[in-house]
């Protein structure tokens, strides 16, 4: 079995296959935890595919949660939420998916993945996935 894809320290990010390679290396540059209560992470350029018209939706991930022994990179998580660029999901699947994806990558304590897809067609969408206490 091979070890998981870690990204260049240095020059552009590749293009990810997939989500599921890209939750592999979020866990493969996940970062010892240093001694901090809550982390909060806001991708604000968020963009996947609806999957029923084959139109871009675009929003923001916010992802919070309480480490464990292992904290997100950021680097890494950039890369895993561009996977999604192509992918066809609905807005509430993607907040399920993300935060089980994160759960995957470093088992923290506790985890809300909040998913907010702009203003299309006159609604916009809010879903959140909580995991752990």
């Amino acid at each position: 079995m091979t070890s998981p894809k870690k990204l260049p320290t240095t020059g552009p990010i590749p293009r990810p296959e997939n989500p599921r390679e890209a939750r592999d290396v979020l866990k493969a540059e996940a970062f010892p935890a240093p001694n901090v209560q809550l982390v909060t992470m806001t991708g604000t350029e968020f963009t996947s595919i609806c999957p029923k018209t084959g139109q871009p939706d675009f929003g923001t991930v916010t992802i919070e949660y309480v480490p464990n022994e292992v904290c997100i990179e950021s680097k890494a998580l950039k890369y895993y939420l561009w996977s999604y660029r192509n992918e066809g999901a609905f807005c509430e699947s993607l907040a399920a998916r993300i935060a089980d994806d994160v759960v995957y990558a470093i088992k923290p304590k506790s985890l809300t993945v909040r998913v907010t897809q702009n203003v299309r067609g006159g609604i916009a969408i809010v879903a959140e996935a909580s995991r752990g206490a």
